[in-house]
């Protein structure tokens, strides 16, 4: 296979990017992944314990496993194994441990899905879609997309990890004390860590899988009668 051209590496990112950004018709911006049942329960109360909390989320959590997906959806879709795609999708699935954080990515799965065949259709994607034709998983969903357009692991990945960390933090700037400075500090200190992140989970298996993050877990299932909240999970 021939090296990608400057201009086909670019028309990838600019795909990346709409792709990732908060104006994607996903519906991101309506859940906080926890965070809110975390603010409530006094364990983010500023800037070092959101770093200290995301940090968990993305190294020993959610955002791993996830980025695992969306590495062997890219593969199956790559090498038009569309029975393992369904399999995967059907352990992403499952591995969301409540309601809410399977509405979550569920929502946020079947929205991107049928947005992207919308506006960035190819043959693959289409075939990608009858596959995933019920309730999807988000990492399934945006990898599937991305392997249909053949695109390169490593920047999704990363990409992917970055804007999981960025719309964790603005929910942050909505429900706990923290300002837009504190918030940009808290990426910048995490970015580092999202990239090893990223890194292992390009070589990693489906055996790999697996959190550490009960609080979290149990904090979502808390979050579903919370008195006063303004997040969906």
């Amino acid at each position: 296979m021939g090296t990608a051209t400057p201009m086909a590496e670019a028309a990838d990112a600019l795909r990346l990017f709409a792709w990732l950004s908060p104006g994607y018709p996903v519906g991101a911006y309506a859940y906080s992944h926890g965070l809110e049942a975390a603010v409530e329960a006094g364990d983010v109360t500023g800037e070092a314990s959101l770093v200290e909390w995301l940090g968990d989320v993305c190294e020993r959590g959610s955002l791993r496993n996830d980025l695992i997906l969306v590495r062997h959806a890219m593969r199956s879709v790559a090498e038009g194994a569309s029975g393992e795609l369904a399999d995967l999708n059907d352990l992403a699935l499952a591995l969301a441990p409540s309601r809410e954080l399977h509405l979550e990515t569920s929502q946020q799965g079947r929205s991107f899905l049928d947005a992207t065949l919308g506006a960035w259709p190819c043959p693959a994607l289409a075939e990608v879609a009858r596959t995933l034709s019920g309730t999807v998983a988000y990492p399934v969903s945006l990898g599937a997309a991305a392997g249909a357009h053949g695109m390169s692991a490593g920047p999704v990945l990363a990409a992917y990890a970055l804007a999981f960390a960025q719309n964790l933090v603005s929910a942050a700037l909505r429900s706990a004390p923290i300002g837009q400075a504190a918030g940009t500090r808290v990426i910048a200190a995490l970015t580092p860590r999202l990239l090893a992140v990223a890194e292992g989970a390009e070589r990693a298996g489906l055996d790999d899988l697996g959190s550490a993050c009960l609080r979290l877990d149990l904090g979502s299932f808390r979050h579903e009668t919370q008195y006063s909240r303004i997040f969906r999970s």
